[in-house]
């Protein structure tokens, strides 16, 4: 067994493990318990009320966060003519087309993100069984399938944050850094809630937001009263 720091078992004796935390307070905990030479982060775990088995109550979308999420990102674009030019000047690191999906299909993987203008999700396409599984395939729900080139592109580069739940109904997700502080991280973790709310199923009946917790890279996970969020929901 791997033997247990004393910061964490300090850490461990502040967080109360059955208490529901209103998350503000849990924000504040989180950022008092962290490491001063390592700047985590901070992770949302959920567990939804939905059947990930029934493709109507899939819960998937993205959203910008305020403050973005503390990490540089790479930006690949597959575009022509006019929006690879716009793609470019927003910032995307590569654009390309064939050329891109050789270099893929090569072993290339030094990037986060990747987007696609309409005409070109033909090209993409051959990228399906690389991509896929990576969760990198551009989609048009979150986003990364459009023509508005710039503005996508801004916004990956900006802290967008992609969510989508597991085959057990689990949601997974990060709100930024701790050195970020408390305002910053209790904005991007309102903004990241209203958007998972918004994506709730219309066929998903009972309580929708089961269970919340927050947590950082080294911290004891605190259950967050999800209630407070969403008065459809509440802790199991």
């Amino acid at each position: 067994m791997r033997k247990r720091s004393k910061k964490y078992t300090e850490n461990r004796k502040k967080a109360e493990p059955q208490k529901k935390y209103d998350y503000k307070e849990a924000l504040k905990l989180l950022i008092e318990m962290a490491r001063s030479k390592f700047d985590e982060t901070v992770d949302v775990a959920a567990r939804m009320g939905v059947d990930p088995k029934q493709s109507d109550q899939q819960v998937r979308g993205a959203v910008v966060l305020p403050h973005g999420i503390g990490k540089s990102v790479r930006v690949v674009v597959f575009a022509k003519g006019e929006k690879e030019r716009e793609a470019s000047e927003q910032g995307a690191d590569y654009v390309g087309s064939n050329d891109l999906v050789e270099k893929i299909q090569g072993g290339w993987f030094d990037f986060d993100k990747v987007i696609a203008t309409p005409d070109m999700m033909g090209v993409v396409s051959k990228l399906g069984k690389i991509l896929g599984p990576k969760g990198l395939m551009p989609n048009p729900k979150l986003g990364t399938v459009t023509f508005e080139i710039a503005n996508a592109v801004k916004n990956e580069k900006k802290g967008k944050v992609e969510f989508r739940i597991d085959k057990t109904a689990n949601l997974h997700t990060v709100i930024g850094k701790i050195s970020f502080g408390y305002e910053k991280l209790k904005e991007n973790f309102e903004a990241l809630m209203e958007a998972v709310i918004k994506q709730k199923p219309s066929s998903s009946k009972g309580i929708y937001l089961k269970s919340l917790a927050l947590s950082t890279t080294h911290s004891p996970s605190l259950r967050i009263d999800a209630a407070q969020l969403y008065k459809g929901s509440s802790d199991a």
